[in-house]
């Protein structure tokens, strides 16, 4: 199938089931960031090499947390308590660390710096937010993802040291519940993920969810209630 090509002049994009097999839905465009949430709210992303032109995608399966199925393992509890968390604090740096963390069976990184701009622009408007683990000070785990209603869209994460990015992932689990959240979208299937409790639902699942409560938005500061992470 011919893989249809965004104009920067249209911010519309193709239904999402008209995604091929490899789960691809169109690329081109920009990355304004109308554009960006527009992809959101129908379940596509952007995600691609560099030298690349932007491509979107929206994979079948899809991997979802479902906040209630994640697994917090006793030697994870232990491990959080080393950490301090906080929420928007530093998010540049998250993302930077993200991008130049070395990971396994990886050339490169996806997160180029147009990625870098356009998601700061999304913090800059409250549409995206980042989770943090300090350990002595210093910024040594984290995440960040943007927010579409009630669901996270997870985008990377990084760790410094060990258990740093899945502690700060376990502190953002039990705040989405606790401000309504309805589950996190981490994309692409990954054993890491899965082995925390992710699942992987078919698009059809996953759209439908989306759609219920993409549109119900969630009024909080991002603070840490101290109370979550005792």
């Amino acid at each position: 199938m011919n893989i249809p090509k965004l104009s920067k002049y249209d911010l519309l994009f193709p239904d999402p089931n008209s995604a091929n097999e490899d789960g691809i839905v169109a690329w081109g465009g920009d990355l304004n960031p109308s554009r960006l949430i527009r992809a959101y709210q129908n379940g596509i992303f952007p995600w691609y090499g560099k030298d690349d032109p932007i491509i979107w995608w929206s994979t079948d399966p899809r991997l979802i947390m479902e906040l209630d199925d994640f697994k917090l393992s006793r030697s994870l509890k232990k491990s959080m308590k080393k950490f301090k968390y906080k929420f928007d604090t530093n998010f540049t740096e998250v993302i930077k660390q993200c991008s130049s963390i070395k990971r396994e069976n990886q050339n490169g990184t996806w997160i180029q710096d147009d990625i870098i701009e356009a998601y700061s622009v999304l913090y800059d408007m409250g549409v995206a937010h980042s989770a943090e683990s300090y350990k002595d000070g210093e910024l040594v785990g984290g995440l960040y993802g943007v927010v579409i209603g009630k669901v996270f869209c997870g985008e990377s994460m990084f760790s410094l040291i060990s258990d740093a990015s899945k502690s700060a992932y376990a502190v953002l689990v039990k705040h989405l519940k606790f401000w309504g959240y309805d589950f996190i979208d981490c994309q692409v299937p990954t054993d890491h993920l899965k082995s925390l409790g992710a699942k992987e639902v078919t698009k059809e699942y996953f759209l439908d969810r989306l759609y219920r409560v993409n549109m119900h938005d969630i009024e909080n500061r991002w603070d840490i209630e101290k109370s979550l992470i005792k």
